[in-house]
């Protein structure tokens, strides 16, 4: 499958891949200096890029891995999803739940993304759902800790 993405700003880089295993491209924030984020702050980052998602296609924007478990670090939208006929600049909004000031210092790694098909689904509206074992238990009821 092909991407296609629009340079806003010639100095963004456009979204790598980490290892041949990743599932998701790295996204990278436009270099603006030096940026912190306090703690219980978020801040809107530009990306300088627009995407063009083919049609039954969306991206879901996720936080770093390393962010949230080193730093406290995360989307504040938890996942970001851009529908196919969005063609704006892609923004991440990240939030410092951490014990410290966060800092970013050029054009860093501030989110990962990957495209993924969808499929529309019909809604059925009825009097009656099929049984199962779990039934109507929620919140643990599955016993799994």
């Amino acid at each position: 499958m092909q991407v296609k993405i629009k340079k806003l700003d010639n100095t963004a880089k456009l979204p790598v891949y980490g290892s041949n295993g990743a599932a998701c491209f790295d996204i990278y924030c436009l270099n603006n200096g030096e940026i912190s984020i306090p703690v219980d702050s978020s801040v809107n980052l530009k990306t300088g890029l627009a995407f063009e998602i083919p049609e039954g296609h969306v991206m879901m924007v996720f936080s770093r891995s390393g962010h949230g478990f080193k730093n406290g670090i995360r989307l504040s939208n938890c996942t970001g999803i851009i529908d196919s006929d969005y063609r704006g600049e892609l923004n991440v909004k990240l939030q410092n739940d951490g014990k410290e000031t966060f800092l970013i210092s050029g054009a860093e790694r501030v989110a990962q993304a990957m495209v993924v098909p969808f499929d529309h689904v019909e809604f059925i509206e009825t009097e009656d759902l099929s049984e199962t074992e779990r039934g109507t238990g929620g919140l643990g009821s599955t016993g799994v800790k």
